[in-house]
Formats: C-alpha cells, structure tokens, sequence
C-alpha cells in the first residue's frame, strides 16, 4: 500500500500494490481529470514531484520520451512503487459532489425499443449508488474486452436502478451484445460513478439543453432532477432525431411540458418521413434552437450530449449567439468510427 499526496489540494489517497493513481484516486473520490482511461489521449497527464513510479502501459504518442524523463505520468496507467507526490491540473467545479466510484453487480430488469435504433436498459443494482445526474457508469459485458462507458438516464433519487439509452453500433461489439444477446434477468457488472457532466446548481442563469440519438440520456437525467426539485430556472431541452421513430421519450416530455410552466420541449426532425404531417421544427437540432432564441443565448447554461457533429455544430451556434466558453458544457458520444476502440465510448465529460 502506497500514500499518494496530490498536489494542489493536498489530497491524499491509499494506492494498493498493482492498481493505477487514477483508480484509487476515483475510488476514494480524489477526481483527476481523463478520458480515455487506456493510455491513449493524455488527458490525465500528471507530474511526479516525489517518489518512483511506473509508467505502465502509456502511449508513446500520449507520453512522449522527453516527458518520461521530466517525471510525467498518465495516471490511468501509472503503477506507484513507493510513496508519492504528485501535482495534477484540477479545477473542480464546487458544484462537483465527487461521489466516490465503486463496484455493482445489476440485473438485467427490462429491455426495450426505445427507437429503430436504441435500447432501453433498466438494472436493478446490489445496493443504492449515490450519482450527480449527467454522469456515467463502466459496463462489463460477457465476450466483449473492456469496460464501455454508458450515461445514466434516472434521475439521482432512484438510485437502486440504472436506466441506459444505448444506440446500436454496427460493429461495435458491445452494442451489437446489448441489442443481440443481452437477457432480462441476466448479471453484469458495472462500475461507477463516473464524470464531469453535470448541471451548475448554484448558477443563476436559464438552461438550455441540446441533446441528440442516445444523446438524450443525460439531459434526461438532468431535466428530471431539476424539476424533482422545484428548480425555477427555465429550461429548455432540444431533442433532434433523422426522424419521428427515432424521437423517444416524447410523450414524458410533453408531459413534463404540461406540468411545469418553466420547462420547455422542442423536438426537431432533420429528415421526417411525411414532412407533411410533422407539426414539430423541421432541421437540426442546433436550428431549432437558434430559431427558438431568435439566435441569442445570453443569459444561459448550455449543456450539450451527443454526437461530435451535433455537438460541433451547437457550439458554432451558441458562440455566435453570445454565449461562451464558460457557459458551455458537453457530453461527446463517440463511437469507434469516431476513433474510440470499439463500441460506445464515452470520453471525458468538460468544456471545451
């Protein structure tokens, strides 16, 4: 057992023999920043000021040589050998509950269609697991190599089950196991909480939510908490689907909508079937939300989920609508088209 002390914030965590400064720190909820969490990316690039430690199995492309030699590690593969002292770049958000990840074992409680293309999954958990809604869990998957990061779609307070949104990916060896193989009754463990996408409680501003595909999981979990406890901030979620089958969960939006006077839903479709028949905003979901705001955001908290492309193309509109980087958070969905390794990953949740 090893003694990690982090610096700035004094910090310290119990780091056993063979496990990573990143996992004892999450654990003993000390949050470091990452995203990969396969030594890959170099987001959780720390420097040792004190002690020996081995790199493990970092990227040469993630931690070059010249680093290796200035005593920088990545803290998702770095193995301490003795005592350390570490200094990492943390700026957690005072919002930040920083709930401490653990190990679950779930049953597979329900299944269902939520699109074409998206599975609901219900786990019914071994015991309750505190989470800030936005963040995500680890799944285990049998026949499937690594864990793959899903978001939570409950809201915090049912905390002894874990709602999933999960888009199948072809090819994707995890999302092709859910859509394919994956049984109500069944056990699989899980790990979590995980990230930093979560809502600026203490922020005055307005919310603004853009969600897109599976995307909508967080902001669900979001809305959901908000209005459980009588927020009275507006809010507004814009959900964009290719087209009405793809636009879940409308109804428990509209209901929503109906019930609190300062909640607001706004489905859009970029490509309706009978375009006719559709009485909803015809586009993407970034032009609805540009044509609903008249294209300014001051104001705002922005929170935006889904894929790199949605998430690119909001960000353009809410920047050139007047709102900045420090109002903007987001949850990117990548896939391994998007350069993740195998099925649906789910990077570090930040600003830009």
């Amino acid at each position: 057992m090893y003694e990690v002390t982090i610096e700035p914030t004094g910090d310290v965590v119990e780091v056993e023999e063979g496990q990573t400064l990143l996992d004892a720190s999450l654990r003993q909820g000390v949050w470091l920043p990452f995203a990969c969490g396969h030594g890959t990316c170099g987001t959780c690039k720390v420097q040792v000021l004190e002690g020996d430690c081995d790199p493990g199995d970092a990227s040469p492309f993630a931690l070059m040589d010249m680093e290796r030699e200035e005593g920088k590690v990545l803290a998702c593969c770095a193995l301490p050998e003795s005592d350390l002292v570490i200094e990492a770049d943390i700026d957690v958000d005072p919002d930040f509950l920083g709930y401490p990840v653990e190990d679950y074992e779930a049953t597979v409680e329900s299944i269902t269609d939520l699109s074409p293309t998206i599975k609901g999954l219900r786990l019914r958990l071994d015991r309750p697991m505190a989470f800030q809604a936005g963040q995500y869990i680890n799944l285990q998957l049998p026949g499937v190599e690594g864990a793959r990061a899903f978001s939570i779609a409950n809201k915090p307070t049912d905390d002894e089950v874990v709602e999933l949104h999960v888009r199948h990916v072809p090819g994707g060896a995890a999302t092709s196991y859910i859509h394919e193989q994956l049984t109500e009754g069944q056990t699989v463990p899980l790990s979590g909480p995980y990230g930093q996408f979560f809502v600026r409680k203490s922020a005055s501003e307005d919310l603004i939510f853009v969600a897109g595909g599976s995307g909508l999981s967080s902001p669900q979990s979001m809305v959901l908490d908000l209005l459980e406890h009588g927020d009275s901030r507006k809010i507004t979620l814009f959900q964009g689907a290719r087209n009405l089958a793809e636009l879940y969960n409308r109804d428990l939006f509209e209901r929503l909508a109906a019930e609190h006077d300062n909640f607001t839903y706004v489905p859009a479709l970029d490509a309706p079937e009978d375009p006719a028949s559709w009485e909803g905003f015809t586009g993407y979901v970034h032009e609805a939300a540009i044509a609903h705001f008249d294209g300014l955001f001051e104001g705002h908290k922005a929170y935006l989920c889904g894929p790199p492309p949605m998430i690119d193309a909001a960000i353009t509109a809410l920047m050139r609508g007047r709102l900045f980087e420090r109002d903007i958070y987001m949850e990117r969905f990548l896939t391994a088209a998007d350069g993740a390794e195998g099925g649906t990953r789910s990077a570090l949740f930040r600003r830009i």
